[in-house]
């Protein structure tokens, strides 16, 4: 009995002392965060209203901590199937770095955190967004859409999306056709992104049983929808700058990025069924990130010089 007693508590404080700092960081999905810091800051920049800079900066914090929080639900959720597949099986959760519990008790803080912090920061109309941002994808896509449609990563990827029109919000209590553009282009974004990782991941999400639209419809249509909505997304990409919201510099970078875009999208449309090194696939997937990225990078360089010749 004695012994027993003793060993219960040397357990639980082994269990305890598997998570470290960096653990919790990983369930925050940093490597998203630092997207959504992007896109975020992106809507706030082009909005025509300027905020105090200190708000600014913590109203772009609540908005990261609230897609990290984000990140920490869904892998909560997510830990079953994230066990099983190669590329997500050494996160915290299914590893037993982080419990369950912790994860969700986590998660759940830093969303109430996130959502009074902008509130407090700026105004609760952007609060409010980043709540839903939150509830859509913590709910709506992980709970609901990802494990019972191939359609998931299209309406799911809606709360990627939200970033710039949260950040849009924070400056000017509003959206507008102009933030509703910077939305759009992620949406569209999506779809290719993560079908093109779909195709060379095909067996981890079959053995995951997520219906990811190549396990359902089959390779060749992913590839059709790949190309489809890549040939949506090149003008929409460069919209900001033939509807006068961004410069010319944007207009030259946005436009080859979305030819190189759709070069790449065409190699993959081409593709063989069962190809088994999906070289195509892989250099689309890596380019998208660099395309968004470019987008919006290339679009804070505008705002940039804008202010500094109307200065």
């Amino acid at each position: 009995m004695t012994l027993i007693d003793t060993q219960a508590p040397m357990a639980a404080r082994e269990a305890i002392s598997l998570s470290e700092p960096k653990d919790f960081i990983a369930l925050l999905k940093p490597r998203v965060m630092s997207l959504v810091v992007l896109t975020a800051v992106t809507g706030l920049v082009v909005a025509p209203a300027q905020m105090n800079p200190t708000l600014a900066i913590i109203s772009i914090l609540a908005i990261a901590v609230g897609a990290g929080a984000a990140g920490a639900l869904n892998m909560w959720y997510d830990a079953d199937i994230d066990a099983l597949m190669s590329r997500t099986a050494k996160r915290p959760v299914p590893t037993g770095r982080v419990s369950g519990e912790a994860a969700l008790t986590f998660g759940l803080a830093l969303s109430l955190l996130s959502v009074c912090l902008l509130g407090l920061a700026s105004n609760w109309f952007a609060a409010g967004f980043l709540a839903f941002t939150i509830f859509f994808y913590a709910v709506i896509y992980t709970m609901g859409l990802k494990r019972f449609t191939p359609q998931n990563i299209v309406i799911g990827g809606a709360a990627g999306a939200f970033p710039p029109m949260i950040g849009y919000a924070a400056a000017t209590g509003t959206v507008s056709l102009e933030s509703t553009i910077l939305f759009l282009i992620i949406f569209l974004w999506t779809p290719p992104h993560f079908w093109a990782l779909a195709l060379f991941k095909l067996r981890d999400y079959g053995t995951a049983n997520v219906p990811m639209l190549p396990n359902v419809a089959g390779e060749r249509a992913t590839r059709i929808q790949i190309f489809a909505y890549s040939v949506v997304l090149a003008p929409v990409g460069a919209a900001p700058f033939f509807l006068g919201y961004a410069g010319p510099a944007y207009g030259v970078v946005s436009i080859l990025l979305g030819l190189n875009f759709l070069r790449h999208a065409i190699a993959v449309l081409k593709m063989a069924d069962g190809d088994e090194k999906m070289i195509p696939a892989k250099k689309l997937f890596g380019f998208s990130i660099l395309y968004l990225f470019g987008l919006f990078a290339m679009l804070l360089v505008d705002a940039a010089i804008t202010l500094a010749v109307g200065g």
